[in-house]
């Protein structure tokens, strides 16, 4: 493909533009013959042309046809790929977001609650689009039953958190002391590598691992009845009432809280 191709022109169309360029102002028939675009097509392709603003008439009596400066061309035919591929972005984008809906684990349709261990694919999957959902803060306790899973697993779900956290987003995230055991030394700098502004204290237990996300939203961690380093699954709640009690809840054990690692 050519360079013109490149930016949008057919072939016709790059024969007739480059031929306008050595001729000047020309018909469509000398033209044709000049450019060895078939006369059946030249007319088509002159309008196409024009429509572009890439070539213009200069005059009716005859017909005549003159091009447009390259460097105003390529300007236009640079604009008009520039608007294709951001449709084209956009329609991709739409696309993985629907892809991502339908990755994710579905509730029943009587109840908000996902089935789903700690560390599990469709589990971060569904964590990331959580966090996406939220546009100011996000307040969340974290205890049992991460407290007694291993970093390796935890790091999966930490990940999947941030990774769904936009950049203008406050965190404040409350860790029992004993998440904090479980945590490596370069914890502080994943932490401020991240866009979020993220705030962390520690209390010295916790009895439920939960969210609040922009006072909307609460998921909470349903502990596995039998296994006490895993979950069963999380439980989501938009009613009003239950979410602002989580988040009184959460209130009064930030304000007892220690700063981390100060």
């Amino acid at each position: 493909m050519t360079e013109l191709g490149e930016l949008g022109l057919s072939s016709y169309e790059e024969k007739v533009y480059r031929t306008l360029l050595v001729t000047g102002a020309v018909t469509a028939a000398d033209l044709s013959e000049s450019s060895g675009v078939p006369k059946g097509r030249i007319y088509d392709v002159l309008n196409g042309l024009e429509a572009r603003k890439l070539i213009r008439m200069q005059s009716n009596n005859p017909k005549q046809y003159v091009a447009v400066q390259p460097e105003i061309v390529v300007d236009r035919l640079l604009a008009e790929r520039t608007y294709e591929l951001k449709q084209e972005w956009n329609r991709y984008r739409k696309r993985a977001e629907t892809v991502r809906s339908n990755l994710l684990p579905t509730p029943p349709a009587e109840s908000s609650f996902w089935l789903g261990s700690l560390g599990s694919e469709e589990m971060s999957t569904a964590l990331q689009q959580h966090m996406r959902t939220a546009e100011d803060f996000v307040h969340a306790i974290v205890g049992t039953p991460y407290e007694n899973t291993t970093w390796e697993t935890l790091q999966i779900e930490v990940g999947a958190f941030f990774d769904g956290a936009n950049a203008d987003l406050t965190v404040d995230l409350l860790l029992s002391e004993k998440v904090v055991t479980v945590l490596p030394d370069r914890f502080p700098r994943l932490i401020n590598g991240q866009s979020a502004d993220v705030t962390i204290r520690t209390i010295p237990e916790v009895v439920l691992s939960f969210d609040v996300i922009d006072r909307v939203e609460t998921t909470i961690d349903i502990p596995h009845p039998v296994a006490g380093d895993d979950r069963i699954g999380v439980l989501g709640i938009k009613d009003s009432h239950v979410v602002k009690e989580f988040e009184r809840y959460f209130q009064h054990l930030w304000a007892t809280a220690d700063p981390f690692l100060e």
